[in-house]
């Protein structure tokens, strides 16, 4: 039976990390001791890019943001809230431009609940380097579409890089504890994230959930789109 903990959209941290509810043994990432805004760490996967900090406030408020997903399955479009939640637009359009995203597997499945991604590691322990706080009470309540960021279970304010994206009905029991800052929601490519939902998944042998994918399906570019605020219309790539 698969194992169901609606407070576990988390990301590992540290020497222990939480996940489901159940420990296991986390990665912690080295910090590097530069003053510049980034560093570079090499994997045999892909380049993975880390700030020491959370990005300034780049966008404009005058301005919609539009974020269309390419992935392995198909795309998909995230209409971002950038007025009710401008840090967690402002983080996911800035992570994008710098293609931060860009081979991100969609490393946990739970067809009814949540697909998770965000992780340059694929593995929940992954993140940009830098933390920001969070923007609560929830726009608007967890349903099949919506788009929120993965956190520490231990601090809401943990937030970095991972999000997932409610799929299912059971996604809906996450309003009794809405600590998740929401990014936006999905307004085109519904079967692509239905395709990615309902692929086959096996035990995750850290945390005993039967979410983790036989093909994990990944990000390949993520797109930022712009159009006048409250407009509907040509949009603008940037």
């Amino acid at each position: 039976m698969r194992r169901r903990r609606w407070h576990a959209l988390t990301v590992w941290g540290g020497g222990i990390a939480l996940l489901a509810g159940l420990a296991g043994c986390g990665v912690q990432l080295t910090h590097t001791a530069a003053a510049s805004t980034s560093a570079k760490i090499h994997t045999t996967r892909m380049r993975i890019l880390r700030w020491n900090s959370p990005p300034p406030m780049t966008i404009n408020p005058r301005l919609d943001y539009l974020a269309t997903v390419k992935t392995s399955a198909g795309s998909f479009t995230i209409q971002l809230f950038s007025r009710s939640d401008p840090v967690a637009a402002n983080n996911f359009v800035f992570l994008a431009r710098h293609q931060f995203f860009n081979g991100d597997q969609f490393f946990r499945v739970l067809k009814s609940f949540v697909i998770q991604t965000g992780d340059p590691l694929n593995n929940g322990t992954g993140g940009p380097g830098y933390t920001w706080k969070a923007e609560l009470p929830p726009p608007v309540p967890y349903q099949p579409g919506i788009v929120a960021m993965a956190i520490n279970p231990s601090n809401v304010n943990s937030n970095g890089s991972q999000f997932f994206i409610c799929t299912g009905p059971e996604s809906e029991a996450l309003n009794q504890t809405p600590e998740y800052t929401e990014v936006g929601r999905v307004v085109s490519g519904w079967n692509t994230i239905e395709a990615i939902a309902a692929g086959p998944v096996k035990v995750n042998p850290l945390t005993g959930e039967d979410s983790a994918p036989l093909h994990p399906q990944k990000i390949l570019s993520v797109t930022i789109h712009t159009v006048p605020a409250g407009a509907t219309g040509t949009t603008k790539s940037g």
